[in-house]
């Protein structure tokens, strides 16, 4: 099978429950990044980079969480994303395919794959980092973290991972660049300004405007630690349940 049908099968599998996926070769990525974040494959390796949308939660995540028992150690986003990650892996059973997630860690406690370079590599959002911004207007020892922004969704959405179809090459892909949708220096000094000094005030993420954003109940869940995610999850389940219920009524009636 081609990369090109593989490419069409994985984002039938994955779009109607709010994934993005983007085809990039591992090549690019290992240009990219230091040596100990690369990966030991051909440089014409295809991957595949997930992406969740805002409607991952209410299209994918939530079903998961009314069908599955929830008591766990692990976050429940985390469980969902193993198990879509799967479900590819079983389609292309025939294939040697490694499964990275964004929360995976190297024995040296690093991740495992640097996702927003993955990213701009690939094509699928703009990686913004202190380069970006001309003069430096920062102290020379601050620490300045750089954020994704994506061109329909701006920072409303989330890295998930990617899949190494390690005996699959693709030579002939070609490179989309992702858009530079916050052009002026300006204006992504104020993104990283924004992002360095309080990301949790989610007001980096409207950088652009855009064309969806997380629901309430998806913000609730992210803005809770993962540890005390039970609640949010409990509560999910009620309101769901109950609307569930309410359809039920409304269809006898």
């Amino acid at each position: 099978m081609a990369y090109r049908e593989i490419a069409k099968k994985v984002d039938a599998i994955l779009s109607s429950s709010g994934f993005e996926t983007y085809g990039f070769k591992i090549g690019w990525y290992n240009d990219c990044v230091q040596e100990s974040f690369v990966f030991p494959y051909d440089y014409d390796t295809y991957a595949v980079l997930i992406v969740s949308t805002p409607d991952m939660f209410e299209n994918g995540l939530v079903p998961f969480v009314l069908k599955v028992d929830c008591v766990s150690s692990n976050d429940i986003l985390d469980e969902y994303m193993k198990d879509r990650f799967n479900d590819i892996k079983k389609e292309f059973s025939d294939y040697d395919v490694e499964a990275v997630h964004d929360f995976e860690l190297l024995p040296s406690r690093r991740p495992k794959i640097l996702v927003q370079t993955a990213g701009h590599v690939a094509g699928a959002a703009y990686y913004y980092q202190r380069k970006d911004v001309q003069p430096d207007p920062w102290s020379e020892n601050k620490k300045i973290f750089g954020v994704s922004i994506h061109p329909k969704y701006g920072g409303w959405f989330a890295f998930r991972g990617a899949l190494i179809f390690k005996n699959v090459l693709c030579p002939d892909l070609e490179k989309k660049e992702p858009l530079n949708v916050v052009s002026d220096s300006k204006k992504v000094q104020e993104l990283l300004e924004r992002f360095n000094g309080n990301w949790q005030d989610w007001s980096f993420r409207d950088i652009i405007s855009v064309d969806k954003k997380y629901s309430e109940m998806q913000k609730e869940y992210f803005a809770t630690l993962p540890k005390d995610r039970q609640k949010v999850i409990d509560k999910i389940k009620m309101n769901y349940k109950d609307s569930c219920t309410n359809q039920g009524d409304d269809e006898v009636k």
